[in-house]
């Protein structure tokens, strides 16, 4: 179960900064998910560079889960 969710897609412009704004306020027991209309390649290198697992799942043709833990 999700402590967080974050819908990039409702997000205004780059979601970027939002993502690593929720990463750093995520406790170490806590899951960020993360909404998306793709899948956000570019950021597992950020999330393991940080010391996050995460576990994608693609739910709808324009809709990605990804579910971001500590390592």
């Amino acid at each position: 179960m999700a402590d967080r969710t974050l819908d990039a897609r409702e997000v205004d412009g780059e979601p970027f900064s939002h993502i690593v704004e929720a990463l750093e306020e995520l406790d170490e027991t806590d899951t960020l998910v993360l909404l998306n209309s793709f899948e956000p390649e570019p950021l597992y290198n950020v999330l393991d560079q940080r010391g996050f697992d995460h576990e994608t799942e693609r739910v709808a043709d324009d809709e990605w889960r990804v579910e971001i833990e500590h390592a």
